[in-house]
């Protein structure tokens, strides 16, 4: 690869036609490989090419590339599904041909004189036409001295053919063509199946790209003008109205509305927005009119950010995928020496030569891996897919490798597993006063300053606030006013000391939370109680991960006692509470845990937590949090909820789980059907559907994540 930067290259993506295989997918990813300039990533399962390419390397440099090995090239918006039309035509006539050839081959009743030529020209279209995709692959990759699983299935079929032609010009023994001919015929529906199979768990990274407003309602000059969205410009302001999608991410500036975001989040529940709301993109506009100003578009919106990450993720390829490559790229010379081999014991042995064919041919046939190519790459593929509709974006298949191997699991407070702002979240009222008056007298004060706390308190009341005179503020202390001809004072308890003791145990038990007291008229009337509310959910999903089997870890940058009071409320063991951080303080703790042989994951989402992030074995960033700790995250949980956390955990176990199972299935089938065609105890017929049925059980097996529900 060459060392140019990063960002001196591009991204490049290719359509890549005439893959069957795992070994095709492996030529056209080495031999892009080879050019100056070109890091490439081949998806048999997606027949996509995931190309990152210095300067000076040109589209058509890449598409030739990949056509002089053989196989067609396009870029993707001019390529357009045929495999499947390719197919049926084939599978049709194979079907309505075949069957006449299997009744007089196998029913003694239908053979009359001279069967076998009416088989003979009953199956040449079959052995030729339909299975020309098998021949044409084995064609070109011969010319560039390579081998893959089309070479098996040509060699199988021709060679059951030529033998069947032998024994009918020389009069000696039946022909076998129903095994060419069913072989052919099942082969064919197992590629229709899996082509169908491969479509569906690419859905819904498509159903993502579809989901983009086409239109939208510009307002210019107050006057609505149609346009196209992809013509918006920052700054712009358009139209959205009920049912329609919003043409790109922005902040509404007029009117109020319920807008549902699940194609986003994957919460059912609309959300409710008003001017100064932030609406991303996609999103449905459910009840009202809304005016929004646009402040991203093109590439930079959420919804194009995501889909970009889905890609990115199912173009990638996981360990135990190069594994399975290597394994594919021997195995085809592998296999046709143990036919040759097969063929040459059985006549030394036997001397049958009918025999000695048939059971060579079956090792053919059986020991196409082509359910070995197709393990990992489909799994993966609905797994990230399954993900981002749910609103968990998984950057790539390590990943999910990752995600599944995790122990321990560190979690930032603010913003994570608190609201990030600040909640009045208890009222002690002494003798002699109202609750609501104190509540409103004290609002109305705190609304003339810019405290944070402040800001808790005035949004606790709900209705009108009286106007304030002789407003002042003590630095450290508090803030007064004169509201309605009564002197109010807000702040710390220290301010007046003596307070009575009801007021003062309500400061004593305060312990995690902020304690301020009011006056009114100099008699102290009220203690509120401030503090940054848990999320909801929170405990739940600590709960959750611990019974994964990962420990919760509390690290923050906030003080001790809120520190302890947080992770008291969410289930957080004292010992494992980490206080008063700096960022380099966070990352050397992962960093500590990492070197003591614990596999460390990372929850935050905000700056001072990117570094962790992108320290730890893997890092879960929230969406709601910043740019930076999103790009930082191995895993970005658009809900920003903390339930999404231990939800990522399971599906990557489940997406590993199914690539275990894939796997399994695929090198069983092969380690157990060789032996059996070898000593010719499988016949070529049951051969064909078994490898046929092998690579449709593996993609099936992949599409029950489609399910997950997490």
């Amino acid at each position: 690869m060459s060392t140019r930067t990063e960002a001196a290259q591009r991204r490049v993506e290719l359509a890549i036609g005439g893959m069957t295989c795992a070994s095709c997918a492996t030529r056209v990813e080495k031999k892009l490989n080879r050019m100056d300039g070109v890091e490439a990533t081949v998806n048999l399962a997606t027949e996509r090419a995931h190309v990152l390419v210095a300067k000076g390397v040109s589209d058509e440099d890449l598409i030739h590339t990949v056509e002089a090995t053989g196989y067609r090239a396009q870029i993707p918006e001019t390529a357009a599904p045929e495999r499947e039309n390719i197919l049926r035509p084939r599978l049709i006539l194979a079907t309505i041909l075949t069957v006449p050839v299997v009744v007089l081959s196998m029913v003694p009743a239908a053979k009359f004189d001279g069967w076998g030529w009416v088989a003979l020209a009953l199956a040449l279209p079959v052995v030729t036409w339909a299975a020309w995709p098998f021949h044409r692959a084995t064609a070109i990759n011969a010319r560039h001295g390579a081998a893959t699983m089309d070479t098996l299935v040509s060699i199988g079929i021709v060679t059951a053919t030529l033998w069947s032609v032998g024994t009918l010009i020389l009069d000696d023994g039946e022909p076998y063509l129903e095994i060419a001919t069913v072989v052919t015929t099942f082969l064919l529906t197992g590629r229709l199946l899996e082509a169908r199979a491969r479509r569906s768990s690419g859905a819904a990274l498509r159903a993502l790209l579809d989901l983009g407003a086409g239109h939208v309602t510009l307002l210019r000059d107050g006057e609505e003008v149609p346009a196209k969205a992809e013509d918006l410009a920052v700054g712009d302001l358009f139209v959205v109205r009920p049912g329609e999608r919003i043409g790109t991410d922005g902040v509404v500036t007029e009117g109020s509305s319920d807008v549902d975001e699940s194609m986003l989040t994957g919460e059912p529940l609309p959300i409710h927005v008003k001017p100064g709301s932030t609406v991303t993109g996609a999103c449905v506009n459910d009840s009202g009119r809304i005016v929004v100003r646009a402040t991203r578009v093109g590439a930079d919106t959420t919804l194009a950010r995501i889909t970009r990450i889905v890609q990115e993720a199912q173009s990638g390829k996981a360990r135990a995928q190069r594994l399975a490559d290597r394994v594919s790229s021997v195995f085809v010379p592998v296999v046709l020496v143990l036919a040759v081999a097969t063929l040459a014991l059985w006549l030394l042995i036997t001397g049958d030569g009918q025999a000695a064919g048939i059971a060579a041919v079956s090792v053919l046939i059986i020991a196409c891996p082509c359910a070995l190519g197709l393990a990992i790459p489909t799994a993966l593929l609905v797994g990230t897919g399954r993900g981002a509709q749910l609103g968990i974006l998984i950057r790539g298949p390590q990943t999910l490798e990752d995600a599944q191997l995790v122990d321990v699991i560190v979690l930032d407070k603010t913003g994570t597993l608190t609201e990030g702002r600040m909640s009045l979240t208890d009222v002690g009222v002494a003798d002699g006063f109202d609750r609501d008056e104190v509540l409103r007298l004290a609002a109305a004060v705190e609304h003339a300053g810019e405290h944070p706390l402040g800001r808790a308190v005035v949004a606790a009341f709900a209705g009108n606030l009286p106007p304030v005179t002789s407003f002042g503020s003590t630095r450290g202390l508090g803030v007064e006013g004169t509201v309605e001809g009564r002197r109010v004072r807000v702040g710390r308890p220290s301010w007046v000391p003596g307070l009575p003791e009801k007021l003062q145990d309500a400061v004593t038990n305060s312990e995690g939370r902020t304690a301020i007291v009011t006056w009114i008229d100099d008699q102290p009337a009220a203690v509120f109680t401030i503090a940054d509310t848990i999320k909801p959910g929170a405990r739940e999903a600590v709960t959750q991960l611990r019974e994964l089997g990962l420990t919760p870890i509390l690290a923050t940058g906030d003080n001790a006692s809120t520190a302890r009071a947080v992770a008291t409320s969410v289930g957080i063991a004292p010992d494992d509470v980490y206080a008063e951080l700096m960022p380099e303080e966070k990352v050397a703790i992962v960093e500590r845990l990492q070197a003591a042989g614990r596999r460390v994951a990372m929850v935050g989402d905000g700056v001072n937590d990117a570094a962790a992030l992108a320290t730890a074995r893997l890092g879960l960033a929230l969406g709601t949090g910043t740019d930076a700790a999103m790009e930082a995250g191995d895993i970005t949980l658009v809900r920003g909820e903390m339930a999404t956390v231990p939800q990522a955990i399971r599906l990557s176990r489940a997406t590993s789980r199914i690539v275990r199972q894939n796997l399994a299935w695929a090198f069983g089938y092969n380690l157990a059907a060789l032996p059996l065609a070898a000593f010719g105890l499988l016949n070529p017929m049951i051969a064909g559907l078994a490898m046929a049925l092998s690579s449709v059980a593996v993609v099936t097996n992949s599409l029950r994540l489609r399910r997950f529900r997490g």
